[in-house]
């Protein structure tokens, strides 16, 4: 099972489907977050978990689009004494570059809150989990048959993942490989949202990636050929306070290669408008795209009675994959 394949934005989703209609506080990461994240990173996405207010239509939600492997490894933890509910505060899913080709892409997710750490460990313990030490220093624990496996860097932050990353996350924070402090880029872009309750941050290729999936058949166009190697990042976020709201930025470093990337995101908007159904027309009804000084921003808003169209309309699925 490869935690590396999980579409990031599901991820997000499913968490903040948990998050009910309540008020939230920004997701920032702590530096204990941060000295374990590795250098070539792709994407980013932060999340407040604390659940403000239950909801039965989010919890409905979240069960349709939960992906299999975070609920094995969220039952996993349950077994072993952790309550999501009530022990998580945050969560971050991290996608890098490993290796030199760069081709490799790995997955790592780091939790925070308040862990009771002894009651895990004992579980595991007498449930004969046995761990894979590294340095003498850490224990990293298998999750049963997930493929995921468990780490406590200390009381308040859990590392969780494939062992490699795992390890990779490890040697990152004892400072033998290069960490997400170095990577001025990330942290310039990370300053612009890491005050919302979800955010996420992607570097050039992952800008890049997201946007050919974002615009679709018009991304098949010479216009976006032209452009393409000019995004050199972008971010975006969710906020969930009287009704929801998703903004998006791309960095693109001239004023032209933003213009023309707006026209044809709007150009695919307005196909999806004119061919797509119901749901997309509805969802995309008040979509505001638009450019500015080297800068594309996307906004939607919606009620939180239409959350349901805004995670299926075809812009949101276009990124959940």
């Amino acid at each position: 099972m490869q935690f590396s394949r999980i579409p990031v934005l599901s991820l997000a989703v499913a968490s903040a489907l948990m998050l009910g209609a309540g008020p939230l506080d920004a997701a920032q990461l702590s530096s204990d977050a941060r000295s374990a994240i590795p250098h070539d990173v792709q994407q980013m996405l932060v999340i407040d978990y604390r659940v403000m207010e239950n909801s039965s239509t989010a919890m409905e939600l979240r069960g349709q689009v939960m992906p299999p492997e975070l609920k094995q490894v969220e039952e996993s933890l349950r077994k072993a004494g952790l309550n999501d509910n009530h022990d998580l505060d945050q969560l971050a899913f991290i996608l890098y570059r490993n290796g030199a080709d760069g081709e490799d892409i790995r997955t790592v997710g780091i939790a925070q809150g308040q862990f009771p750490v002894d009651e895990v460990l004992a579980s595991f313990k007498t449930r004969k989990v046995k761990p894979v030490t590294v340095r003498k220093t850490y224990a990293i624990y298998p999750l049963g048959t997930s493929g995921m496996s468990v780490v406590f860097l200390d009381p308040s932050t859990m590392v969780f993942g494939d062992l490699t990353a795992v390890k990779k996350a490890l040697d990152v924070r004892d400072g033998l490989q290069p960490g997400l402090l170095t990577n001025l880029p990330v942290m310039e872009s990370m300053r612009t949202v890491d005050s919302e309750p979800l955010w996420s941050v992607l570097d050039q290729k992952g800008t890049q990636t997201m946007m050919k999936q974002v615009l679709g058949e018009a991304g098949e166009v010479a216009d976006y050929d032209t452009v393409k190697k000019r995004l050199v990042g972008s971010s975006y976020s969710m906020n969930f306070q009287h009704g929801v709201k998703f903004d998006m930025s791309v960095e693109t470093g001239d004023n032209f290669a933003a213009a023309t990337v707006s026209s044809l995101l709007n150009a695919a908007v307005l196909y999806k408008k004119m061919s797509g159904t119901d749901t997309d027309k509805a969802a995309l009804e008040d979509t505001v795209i638009r450019s500015t000084s080297g800068r594309l921003d996307v906004h939607f808003a919606t009620s939180d009675a239409e959350f349901d169209t805004l995670l299926k309309s075809s812009l949101f699925r276009s990124m959940v994959r």
